[in-house]
């Protein structure tokens, strides 16, 4: 009798071996690479309703009670910049992940995983940092987990936080439901975090000191939600800009996204670091802004309850949904032109949360 043939069906990788056979630093940088590994790679295998939604994260009622899930790792280097460090950024990443599901943050679980040789007292101020960031956003660290790793295998440390949240009854944000019409309002000034971290890792020195944008942005999405329940979208733009997150949203969406150049708030001294460094600032990585999508007619309510909150005083309307070029981003140029503003395709700012 003659063996039976083994079945190899969904066993070959789905990304071709001959594009990529390893992992990139490209595949972490939040671009087309992020996506295609996250979508072909994990979405495939562990699809279900939560995780295709692809939002920031998972949302689900249990026993009545309408939640939010989101768990995220940081590998940033250097582990403290101007601004912040490893631990504010876990806990204030986590937190905003929650905000952006339009749910008030509760309760944080955290992982370390700590590098042998690591100084106690870098330690001890990132854990003070986790402690007053979590204090600052109203969040409990309610568990936990540490590891220890041998000298070479790590890199100081890896800190992974996950968190959980309630949402009110009346509100449904989602990716897919940006809606022609809808106002696209920016929290404030763009592309600073990535900066801060460029200019360390450069050895730049500006006659203004670049920090880092890192702050929970819960409250201020409380008094957002306060004007107005609907909201249609929030996302807050870190790894790939404010560019990427704008393409996620026009795809998922089926939507085109106009965006005016000469509106979105540009701290000069970021532009002109941009500039020396060869980057685009829609696409430097945000650690305390956030973008909405607003219906048109709330969308000045929206607008002047961000400005009264001191996370959203630098709030512009940089743009709108629009029936034309769905799936698609363009941006009217400062000089009249129009451009079109694709997902990232590689990695400008590797390790960059």
């Amino acid at each position: 009798m003659a063996d039976t043939p083994i079945d190899f069906t969904g066993l070959a990788c789905p990304i071709p071996i001959s594009e990529y056979p390893h992992v990139s630093l490209a595949h972490g940088g939040g671009g087309k690479l992020s996506q295609q590994l996250i979508q072909k790679m994990f979405v495939s295998q562990f699809a279900n309703e939560q995780l295709s939604a692809m939002h920031d994260g998972a949302m689900f009622t249990i026993d009545g009670a309408r939640l939010a899930f989101s768990t995220d790792s940081y590998v940033i280097n250097p582990i403290f910049f101007p601004g912040g460090n490893i631990g504010e950024l876990a806990v204030n990443g986590t937190v905003n992940d929650l905000a952006m599901c339009g749910a008030k943050p509760l309760y944080l679980a955290v992982g370390l995983i700590i590098e042998e040789g690591l100084s106690m007292d870098e330690l001890w101020k990132i854990v003070q940092s986790m402690q007053k960031a979590a204090q600052r956003a109203g969040v409990v660290l309610a568990t936990g987990d540490t590891k220890v790793v041998d000298r070479g295998k790590g890199d100081k440390i890896f800190i992974n936080t996950s968190g959980i949240g309630t949402i009110s009854e009346g509100i449904n944000i989602h990716p897919q439901r940006a809606r022609v019409g809808d106002k696209i309002l920016v929290s404030g000034k763009i592309a600073q975090h990535g900066i801060a971290i460029m200019s360390v890792r450069e050895g730049l020195e500006f006659e203004s000191e670049m920090k880092s944008d890192t702050a929970p942005l819960n409250e201020l999405v409380k008094a957002m939600l306060a004007a107005c329940k609907d909201i249609h979208v929030l996302r807050d733009p870190t790894r790939g800009g404010v560019a990427s997150t704008l393409n996620e949203i026009a795809e998922s969406a089926h939507v085109g996204i106009a965006i005016r150049e000469e509106t979105i708030p540009i701290e000069g001294a970021v532009r002109g670091a941009c500039e020396i460094l060869g980057l685009d600032p829609l696409y430097v990585a945000n650690e305390g802004k956030l973008i909405a999508f607003v219906p048109q007619a709330y969308s000045n309510q929206v607008f002047a309850a961000m400005k009264r909150h001191p996370l959203g005083i630098d709030a512009a309307i940089i743009g709108e949904v629009v029936t034309d070029h769905p799936g698609a981003v363009v941006m009217k140029t400062r000089i009249g032109g129009s451009r079109v503003v694709d997902m990232l395709s590689g990695e400008q700012l590797p390790r960059i949360c």
